[in-house]
């Protein structure tokens, strides 16, 4: 099989690597790609952008390309999938109609009300004044999300008043997410702690992965803005086997039954963002593609081939299917430039990554990198994603670190604490 996977960040070069993995798999084309992708074995980049759907089919139909798999969802959300249907292409992913559980959070709460999903009060509004006077109403802690796509940044866990209206001032008057914010979602602050919940569906059947649990804020103790997620680890010990089970039965099939209902039928990836509250577990949100950095994990995780999964997933046949696990823990580390997730400069020199790949069970995920005169560079926000696997977490949490001390660039910064939860919840 030929495989073309769409995207360039740390989650595509996890699905690149481990698609490569396959006896099935002849060759990986990444489009467009990053430095790890470009030099990993069965591996080429094609310099074509995520965005451009008549670049993509038109190379997937030259090359006799036999399977797509689709990373980020900015072209989920476009629609990449029901393209490249109509041109009679397998792709892997939910067509736009599905994608919306996450490309509208007005949307995926309203999806959840009606199937009767676990989740926190909310209400929408797509007005400056309304807003803040319902922020004023409700007092603080409060969250303010951009209705729309926002890279992970669109959401602001508010502390105080004056930071809600500070964030809606952003979305609604400075525009810093564009049309993605012409409506915000304004919810109640579950107390808690948080989880990523992956799962397979092929529109009727639901195939859960390991559970995992991401690290968004910046800096260390969870403290600073929002970023795409600065690392992660499974399995998360918060996650327990009966939170787990009723996170499948009680929000992945509810969710699946629900847009079915609505004629929507959903096959590729669903991603639930899980507050574990006391009252057990509630959705944050709805992602429709792999997390980003919790597919490192998952997948260095994983035994099985995914090859097989997938195509099941596609084809309706996702109930026949099981998947393999190392029964040991997993951690990614993100190294990120400084200044992330606000600005930040590009184009620094990487030194290191060789020899933190020659400890055991080490694997250095690219994200924001690429190749130029046979040198790796920066060329992102968030740059690698260092990965582990060990017989427990601790171990894994000690090896990895020793893998991010021989990783160096200019101004790299990365949280200290991955995994400290899950170590204080253990013990």
């Amino acid at each position: 099989m030929k495989v073309l996977v769409v995207g360039s960040g740390g989650r595509e070069h996890a699905l690149n690597w481990k698609i490569a993995q396959s006896n099935l798999v002849e060759k990986v084309f990444v489009a467009p790609g990053n430095a790890g992708t470009a030099l990993e074995e069965k591996c080429d980049n094609v310099d074509i952008n995520a965005n451009d759907f008549e670049g993509l089919i038109t190379f997937a139909k030259k090359e006799k390309i036999d399977l797509t798999v689709v990373g980020p969802e900015d072209p989920l959300a476009k629609g990449i999938v029901d393209e490249f249907e109509k041109n009679g292409l397998k792709i892997f992913g939910p067509k736009k109609e599905a994608a919306m559980i996450e490309a509208s959070k007005a949307f995926a709460k309203e999806i959840m009300f009606s199937a009767g999903i676990p989740t926190a009060e909310y209400k929408e509004f797509s007005e400056f004044d309304a807003a803040k006077k319902y922020i004023e109403e409700k007092g603080a802690p409060i969250v303010v999300k951009a209705d729309g796509l926002a890279a992970g940044k669109g959401v602001t866990v508010a502390k105080t008043v004056e930071e809600a209206i500070s964030a809606l001032k952003e979305i609604f008057i400075d525009k810093v997410f564009g049309k993605s914010g012409e409506k915000v979602v304004i919810e109640e602050f579950l107390e808690g702690e948080e989880a990523s919940y992956l799962a397979f569906t092929d529109g009727k059947h639901v195939l859960p992965l390991v559970s995992s649990q991401d690290h968004k804020p910046v800096y260390d103790n969870d403290e600073g803005p929002n970023t795409g997620g600065m690392g992660a680890y499974s399995p998360a010990p918060v996650v327990t086997d009966e939170i787990f089970s009723f996170t499948t039965e009680n929000i992945a099939k509810p969710l699946i039954n629900e847009l079915n209902r609505r004629g929507i039928v959903y096959k590729g990836i669903i991603y639930a963002g899980l507050m574990i509250t006391q009252d057990g577990p509630k959705v944050l949100e709805f992602n429709c593609r792999f997390g980003d950095p919790e597919t490192q994990p998952v997948l260095y995780k994983m035994k099985s081939d995914i090859v097989p999964i997938i195509l099941s997933a596609i084809d309706g046949n996702l109930s026949d299917v099981n998947v393999e696990w190392y029964e040991d823990a997993t951690i990614c580390v993100v190294l990120a430039s400084g200044g992330y997730p606000k600005s930040y400069k590009k184009g620094y020199e990487i030194t290191g990554i060789e020899d933190a790949e020659k400890l055991e069970n080490i694997k250095v995920f690219h994200a924001g990198t690429k190749l130029e005169n046979s040198k790796i560079l920066t060329n992102g926000g968030r740059v690698l994603g260092v990965t582990c696997r060990a017989k427990d977490l601790k171990t894994a949490i000690d090896n990895v670190y020793k893998a991010v001390e021989k990783i160096n660039f200019k101004d790299m910064h990365y949280r200290k604490d991955i995994g400290a939860k899950a170590l204080r919840r253990l013990s």
